[in-house]
């Protein structure tokens, strides 16, 4: 490598170490502004032509993971989340119950809307329920966090790496669910276990004296609206039919209507994390024109004996080093390796996934309920999250890999 080209590698670095941190000392930078800045100043010193940073930007994964967020955005005004609350509130009748109803409803809908979507919609509401249930909120704010992140790889549309990896991949959306919902199933059964065990005292056989009633506000109009929509986009994936078209047609349907004003849905976008994506996509593409990847396909094997293995801990590791996202854009190579390569994909899916239930700042679904626990007087620790953290991420990531084993054969 020249000194060009070393310089070009020092900001990429730059850029991957500050999305690692989510910031940089004295600087009002988050990790949308570090990598917009890291991608403009690749562009700037010509390691990448503007033409090329444009043509690195995968738009499939752009309008799909803007098509998700209207989509989750008119659930959300429509009152569903609330519907959802108050059936649990009926049906929670013990503490196991409870944690059970957490864990089944934030994996199940994490699957169909997006993990980050859900658990910023749900932790309010668990600090509500817990609150006046008198109960522990830790335990169920863990099992709302590593359930969230666990029910999301079961399809494409779940959590924005794996929205990344079937782009890319072209992994029919059947397929991906069927490869991956039995091992996040599996997960979700796991993480009740574990947190049952961990949390024993939490979980006496007890039955609650009084559950509040709540009162729900329902957009009907929107609601079955948005269910057809999604019923459609559904059945649309499922048909086989292009994913990011599909999503976007459901989402332009929801944007037709004489109800909801436009500025209330694009208010409600998370901007940021496409402009985030965009940058990313141009610091990774980079890689290639400085001759780095190829580089990285040498160190990126274990030699195991099995590359689902090697490939499930080297996700893991850089998962929770540099974030799922751009790991999994820095190992699109290794894809290449594979035999297989669906299975790469695959395997990339459920690793980085699962590598976000290892600590607190895994994945931006774990910051997302630390910051509104604390917002609402509760304390999440990095230790604490730690003693749950750890044997699920181990447990549910070694069952991961030794299905995906037995189904490449």
């Amino acid at each position: 490598m020249d000194s060009f080209e070393w310089i070009s590698l020092i900001i990429i670095l730059l850029t991957i170490l500050g999305v690692a941190l989510g910031s940089y000392p004295v600087l009002r930078m988050n990790r949308t502004t570090i990598a917009l800045v890291g991608a403009t100043s690749l562009i700037v010193i010509g390691a990448i032509s503007l033409e090329n940073a444009i043509q690195a930007i995968d738009f499939d994964t752009i309008i799909l993971l803007f098509s998700i967020m209207v989509i989750n955005i008119n659930f959300m005004l429509s009152g569903f989340f609330n519907l959802i609350t108050s059936q649990i509130l009926k049906l929670a009748k013990t503490p196991q119950r409870l944690l059970a109803l957490i864990i089944f409803v934030s994996g199940l809908l994490s699957a169909l809307f997006l993990n980050d979507t859900i658990v910023l919609v749900f932790t309010p509401i668990v600090l509500n329920i817990t609150t006046v249930l008198k109960r522990n909120p830790i335990p169920y704010l863990m099992a709302l966090a590593t359930a969230a992140n666990v029910g999301s790889a079961a399809t494409i549309i779940g959590n924005p790496q794996n929205i990344l990896i079937g782009t890319a991949s072209e992994i029919p959306f059947t397929d991906f669910a069927l490869a991956l919902a039995p091992v996040s199933i599996v997960g979700i059964v796991i993480i009740w276990l574990v947190i049952s065990y961990i949390y024993k005292k939490e979980f006496k056989k007890i039955a609650f004296e009084k559950l509040p009633d709540e009162k729900i506000r329902l957009l009907r109009p929107l609601l079955y609206k948005s269910i057809a929509a999604a019923i459609v986009m559904l059945g649309s994936f499922l048909l086989g039919f292009s994913i990011p078209v599909t999503a976007l047609g459901a989402a332009s349907l929801l944007l037709i209507t004489r109800r909801i004003k436009p500025e209330r849905v694009f208010r409600e976008i998370d901007w940021s994390l496409l402009v985030f994506f965009i940058g990313l996509f141009i610091v990774t593409k980079t890689l290639d024109y400085i001759g780095v990847s190829q580089i990285l396909k040498g160190f990126m094997t274990l030699n195991t004996g099995n590359q689902i293995v090697d490939l499930s801990i080297i996700s893991i590791i850089l998962s929770n080093l540099i974030s799922n996202v751009p790991a999994v854009l820095v190992l699109r190579p290794m894809v290449d390796t594979f035999t297989n390569p669906q299975f790469a994909w695959l395997t990339m899916a459920m690793a980085t996934t699962f590598a976000g239930n290892l600590t607190l700042l895994g994945s931006v679904a774990n910051l997302i309920v630390a910051e509104s626990a604390k917002k609402g007087g509760v304390k999440l620790t990095f230790a604490e999250y730690l003693k749950a953290g750890i044997p699920i991420t181990i447990l549910t990531t070694i069952f991961g890999v030794l299905f995906l084993i037995f189904q490449a054969g």
